[in-house]
């Protein structure tokens, strides 16, 4: 059997109850984002222009809203007689079907299909991340160091710090010596990206070592990497300084959205050359009346905008009807804006509708944002 020197193996599973009405009806990773892509559209076209040609998509719950939109990766560059795009749903024996427990339970689980494509290394991916990333640089980096896994950090606020996993590393060599889930008082503000490349063999057996310990939680972040660190493994530290976001909230969906209407924070106009692929329907041309009003603002294909629109961003096919004024908001595809009506620090679900005379959401600066979900009908009274 040939030997592949590197295979992606793509989380995709998670349930996304922090993004609240938005995952109702869609898994996390099939969130639209950006006024045209989804959410996994970025770790596939990160796969993709990595010329890393193999990647198994790990799915799990409304695993049917991503196979519909990745069908067989051709979108991606991912459709291959050898290697390509694996949808890879839990297995299922005799009497029910096995739903996976923890992120490296979910890798556990596929241990088949890795052995199958017979790799040097398998990288693990989040697919709930913002950011453009090429993959082989982390590759190379890990090959010179001689790790038995290398991290991917991203140095954080020191205010943030406490919200994510924190590498403590020795600076000489960026050798990872503490791993610290969440701490009270960070020693380091490296984070953790939830990106792991591992040597094959390695992997397996901390794979199978976790699932044989009854009180492990089966876990990468919690139980793998922490029990490596104790067994003296040698575990690098790669720094990734470009733009990344976890978008597993209301609040951080909004922020990335925010971040897109400035060319200083926007990961799509960053590197243009490095494509985001994604899976879209073509549309009609925007279309902008003469009394529209338009400020820093990405308005989509199929958009009709009567009214005004500031610091916004409008995924395909919205109307904004006249004198409706959107301002710091996101308004997710298929959406209409009756007359008049005000949307201020919103997230606007898809097909939804908001009446004429209607008010979504609070002006007031540093407020939680408003969510609406999807097909919902809003009439003209005050929704917070």
């Amino acid at each position: 059997m040939s030997k592949k020197k590197c295979i992606a193996m793509l989380l995709a599973g998670g349930k996304g109850t922090r993004l609240k009405e938005l995952t109702q009806n869609l898994a996390k990773p099939a969130v639209p984002f950006g006024g045209k892509y989804r959410i996994i559209d970025f770790a596939l076209s990160n796969c993709k222009n990595s010329s890393i040609d193999t990647v198994g998509v790990l799915t799990q719950y409304k695993q049917e809203s991503l196979q519909n939109y990745i069908e067989d990766g051709e979108k991606w560059g991912l459709k291959n007689k050898i290697g390509g795009i694996a949808i890879l749903q839990p297995n299922q024996n005799d009497d029910e079907e096995i739903r996976y427990e923890g992120t490296a339970h979910a890798v556990f689980e596929n241990l088949r299909y890795i052995e199958s494509q017979n790799p040097e290394y398998v990288l693990i991916l989040s697919g709930d991340h913002i950011y453009k990333m090429d993959y082989s640089h982390l590759v190379n980096e890990h090959m010179q160091s001689g790790a038995d896994a290398t991290i991917s950090v991203i140095k954080v606020p020191w205010s943030e710090a406490d919200r994510f996993g924190i590498m403590n590393i020795d600076p000489a060599s960026n050798r990872i010596i503490e791993f610290e889930e969440k701490p009270v008082q960070p020693k380091s503000n490296l984070a953790s990206m939830g990106i792991y490349l591992f040597n094959w063999p390695v992997l397996k057996k901390y794979l199978v070592k976790e699932e044989n310990n009854p009180i492990s939680s089966k876990d990468f972040g919690k139980d793998v990497i922490p029990a490596m660190i104790r067994e003296n493994c040698h575990l690098h530290a790669y720094h990734f300084n470009g733009y990344w976001k976890d978008v597993g909230t209301v609040q951080s969906f909004w922020e990335a959205h925010m971040d897109l209407l400035s060319v200083n924070t926007n990961p799509i106009l960053k590197n243009e050359e490095w494509i985001i692929y994604t899976n879209g329907i073509s549309h009609p041309p925007m279309y902008l009346d003469g009394k529209a009003s338009l400020h820093q603002a990405i308005i989509s294909e199929g958009c009709k905008v009567y009214g005004e629109v500031e610091n916004s961003v409008l995924f395909y096919r919205v109307t904004v009807g006249k004198g409706a004024r959107i301002k710091d908001s996101v308004i997710l595809p298929n959406t209409v804006i009756g007359e008049n009506a005000v949307i201020n620090r919103a997230v606007v679900g898809s097909g939804s509708i908001i009446s004429a005379n209607a008010a979504v959401g609070d002006s007031k600066p540093f407020g939680e944002i408003t969510l609406v979900g999807d097909n919902q009908t809003i009439q003209p009274l005050v929704y917070k």
